[in-house]
């Protein structure tokens, strides 16, 4: 009888709301189509698909392409590779957003944070071939800004875009300028709905500025820094291949060779179906065992999780 109860009450309630939820239906009809349909076809990674027998005509492959993945030398690199740049990328990127929130969100003067918020938002939507074409110019061996004013300095010019020594460093810090004033919005929304009566309570009591940012905005913006944590953990090895490839040269293939990378090339490009097929179903659950592993630490440490 409670079950019965309780489910007549859910679906008295969603009668209610129905208005809500036909202007959900829309979302909810692009998610099963683009993100659940699709998932059809990772039978391909278990078979040696031929277009002209479709998904269920092509013959059975068993695990011969996750084999063939891990039997080469490169496999095993590129998964370094991506896991290298991704935990730098985490650590030096994650924080940078948080700091321009609480940066901005000290900004007084109107006129000024709209300024600084979006001078540091519109780079998100530079393309990443204009993004990479930009490095190209202003680190140019002998044309290039940085490498003139190093050469003033008495340092030197350096192959940045070449050498694989900088390939990383170049990668992470552009990436910043790229994607800071996006994220940097998620937490400038949570600092918003802190009251302002905690603000004035704490100036009352001469708590000074860096006290406030310490005891009030820090503290509400934990649960939203966990839950982004937890969501960008869940894509170590999903590091999109477009800047990546663009940044390849002979040089730095060592370093730059990750495994969407690898996947473009062998499985693409050499219309090798099944094995990229196979290579994207073990991204994906290593990026899984990722997600479940840090959503865990997260609720043992601070009782927030994603689930």
């Amino acid at each position: 009888m409670n079950r019965s109860a309780s489910r007549c009450v859910r679906l008295h309630r969603m009668l209610r709301t129905w208005q809500l939820w036909i202007l959900l239906l829309p979302a909810l009809i692009w998610v099963a189509v683009f993100c659940y349909g699709p998932m059809y076809g990772l039978l391909i990674a278990f078979k040696t698909y031929k277009p002209k027998l479709g998904i269920w005509g092509s013959p059975w492959a068993g695990l011969k392409y996750f084999q063939q993945f891990f039997s080469t030398q490169i496999a095993f690199q590129s998964i370094l590779n991506t896991l290298r740049l991704s935990f730098c990328t985490l650590l030096f990127s994650f924080p940078v957003p948080i700091l321009l929130a609480l940066v901005i969100n000290q900004i007084q003067r109107t006129t000024l944070r709209k300024f600084v918020q979006t001078a540091t938002y519109v780079p998100y939507f530079i393309s990443n071939v204009v993004v990479v074409g930009i490095l190209s110019v202003i680190l140019n061996p002998t044309t290039g800004f940085v490498n003139r004013l190093l050469e003033v300095c008495g340092i030197g010019s350096r192959m940045f875009m070449s050498r694989p020594e900088y390939f990383i460093p170049v990668y992470v810090l552009s990436g910043i300028w790229q994607t800071a004033g996006f994220n940097a919005i998620i937490y400038l929304s949570t600092l918003t709905t802190i009251s302002p009566d905690l603000y004035e309570a704490a100036m009352i009591d001469g708590a000074t500025r860096m006290q406030r940012i310490r005891y009030i905005e820090l503290p509400a913006l934990t649960p939203t820094v966990v839950i982004m944590l937890v969501l960008a953990t869940g894509n170590m090895l999903s590091v999109g291949y477009e800047k990546v490839y663009l940044m390849q040269t002979g040089m730095n293939l060592t370093v730059s060779e990750v495994v969407s990378t690898y996947v473009y090339k062998v499985g693409v490009q050499s219309a090798q179906f099944s094995f990229a097929s196979a290579v994207g179903l073990f991204n994906s659950i290593i990026n899984l065992l990722f997600l479940i592993l840090t959503n865990w630490i997260c609720k043992r440490l601070s009782s927030v999780s994603l689930f």
